[in-house]
């Protein structure tokens, strides 16, 4: 029941996100600036951030070091809109509520293993991890998705950059909340500031996590007194 509980408010709190950023009705394709959403686009467009978190050039940084941190939070990232894309897809061929897709992501193949321990990512090549990656990509770049054949091949990839489901929603909920935050301060129109005194706003909400802060009114509380402090020099 644990699972299903994480699974359904993440599904929420994505629905809430996109109903407030993008207007209630998102799910026919537009926003409520007439703006086009394509959420495969989106999804593998982080698919190539998160490839670019790993040293895979062989003419520069060739030897850099994995940043385990930043990965987990690209991992994150592909998350919010494959949520956004299974929420469309239930929405506008009338497959069901939430409460439906969540029981069928828990169904689908690779979702049990998901729940389990991660995988250590430092006993995998980055080149393997590179060619998972761009098959979600593959996939995306078509006309016709099947949407657990999208979670199967994320939960894999997943597992591998070492985030299992219960590290994927307590970073969710930090993103979700940094998200929000970003949007309330101007991101949409482009005044918001990403990064922080040099270091980049997904970096001060990961520390804020990993101080042991997980309620959603701290996390925003404490990215508003550190967004303070340079919004004011």
């Amino acid at each position: 029941m644990i699972y299903r509980n994480l699974i359904k408010e993440m599904l929420q709190l994505q629905q809430q996100l996109n109903d407030d950023t993008n207007g209630i009705g998102w799910e026919s394709g537009f926003t409520k600036d007439g703006k086009l959403i394509n959420w495969k686009r989106c999804i593998y467009m982080e698919c190539a951030e998160l490839i670019d978190s790993f040293a895979w050039k062989h003419w520069k940084s060739i030897n850099a070091p994995l940043d385990i941190d930043n990965i987990a939070i690209e991992i994150v990232d592909i998350w919010h809109f494959i949520m956004s894309f299974g929420l469309e897809s239930y929405k506008i061929n009338s497959l069901g509520d939430i409460d439906s897709l969540t029981d069928n992501i828990m169904a689908s193949s690779g979702f049990n293993e998901f729940c389990k321990e991660p995988y250590n990512i430092k006993e995998y090549s980055i080149y393997e991890i590179i060619n998972d990656t761009e098959l979600i990509i593959n996939r995306c770049s078509g006309f016709n998705i099947n949407f657990f054949d999208l979670l199967r091949d994320y939960f894999r990839v997943s597992l591998k950059c070492g985030v299992n489901l219960q590290k994927l929603f307590n970073i969710y909920i930090g993103k979700n909340v940094l998200n929000k935050f970003r949007q309330d301060h101007g991101y949409k129109d482009g005044t918001y500031k990403k990064i922080w005194n040099g270091v980049e706003d997904n970096a001060i909400m990961n520390e804020i996590l990993q101080s042991g802060i997980n309620s959603v009114d701290e996390i925003y509380s404490k990215l508003e007194n550190q967004y303070q402090k340079i919004s004011n020099e």
